[in-house]
């Protein structure tokens, strides 16, 4: 299974590679726009978003929006081999090198358990699964806030090309709540 899950994951990021960067830019606004309208919370609640790495969506016109509108935001900072910690990410927040290539706030920010995150990936299906990057990152950190009684609200960021038909899933995998796509918010479980 982990076999093909790599050559899923290769195969999804080739074609995300390829995307123009114009095009990439064009198709990242229209996610920020949509998210907009899709992305229901109260003022206050905490919020993960991520730095873009490569040829990722750029969700910081999402992101930009989601504070104006009340949400507290914080970006994952990778610990060690095995760890994220997600850290508050203030307005003026100076951002450092975090890991896995990606930039977030440093060691003084405020440790937090977020509410909502907002999920890179690497392909998804019509069942909520994911394959992300290979290290089990997210995995890991949603299990531990599961473990503190917390159930945030994940919901992947991708371009509709990183759909594919069937992920395999294995038992430590975690499902998707809902899928941002430059076509819109689709909802796997309410």
């Amino acid at each position: 299974m982990k076999a093909e899950k790599a050559e899923i994951r290769k195969s999804c990021l080739t074609a995300r590679d390829a995307i123009p960067t114009e095009e990439r830019i064009e198709k990242s606004l229209t996610i920020a726009d949509l998210g907009h309208d899709a992305i229901a919370f109260e003022p206050g609640t905490i919020i993960s978003g991520f730095m873009p790495i490569r040829s990722e969506v750029d969700i910081r016109p999402l992101m930009a929006d989601l504070r104006s509108r009340g949400a507290k935001l914080c970006l994952p900072v990778v610990l060690d081999k095995e760890t994220i910690v997600f850290r508050a990410f203030e307005r003026e927040a100076p951002l450092i090198e975090t890991g896995f290539g990606t930039m977030g706030p440093g060691p003084d920010a405020a440790i937090v358990d977020p509410e909502i995150m907002l999920v890179p990936l690497s392909a998804f299906d019509d069942q909520g699964t994911r394959i992300g990057y290979g290290g089990g990152f997210y995995d890991r950190a949603i299990e531990r806030l599961h473990a503190k009684g917390k159930v945030p609200k994940l919901i992947g960021i991708a371009f509709d090309l990183q759909k594919v038909e069937k992920v395999p899933a294995e038992p430590h995998d975690i499902y998707l709540d809902a899928i941002l796509t430059e076509s819109g918010l689709q909802l796997f479980k309410e």
